[in-house]
């Protein structure tokens, strides 16, 4: 019986659930903008000796690369 209160009580309280994908286009600019911050993060991390967070930052820049990258190869109208 808790188990379900607690379940229940996590629900949004329209009941409504989120979709986590999006069919929304990624914003170029954005997603470049963001590949040159991580970067820049990455390597200040990376100059300051801490290779663990600079690690963290490359993965984020090629994360909004990879973004960019797939909004440039999708075709127009799609």
């Amino acid at each position: 019986m808790k188990n379900k209160q607690t379940r229940q009580a996590l629900r949004s309280p329209s009941g409504a659930t989120r979709n986590k994908s999006s069919n929304r286009p990624v914003n170029i600019q954005g997603a470049r903008n963001q590949y040159t911050r991580y970067t820049e993060l990455a390597r200040a991390e990376a100059l300051n000796g801490n290779s663990v967070e600079a690690e963290n930052y490359y993965q984020h820049a090629e994360h909004y690369y990879r973004c960019a990258a797939a909004e440039r190869t999708t075709p127009a109208g799609s």
